[in-house]
């Protein structure tokens, strides 16, 4: 399971990344796709941290 933390942590990093530049570079359909896109690389993210630091954060 922690391959599949670190793949998040990496899949929402990469979404970041590709985000940034291209919401101010895309026009004005795609620049709110490429803001969604920021915006779910933050939480997958930090999903991917949460998990791979408490690995039963939500087991029971």
């Amino acid at each position: 399971m922690l391959a599949l933390h670190l793949l998040m942590i990496a899949a929402g990093l990469a979404l970041i990344f590709w985000g940034l530049p291209a919401a101010h570079r895309l026009k004005s359909p795609l620049d709110k796709a490429a803001a969604f896109g920021i915006l779910s690389g933050v939480v997958i993210a930090l999903l991917g941290v949460l998990l791979t630091m408490a690995p039963d954060f939500f087991k029971r």
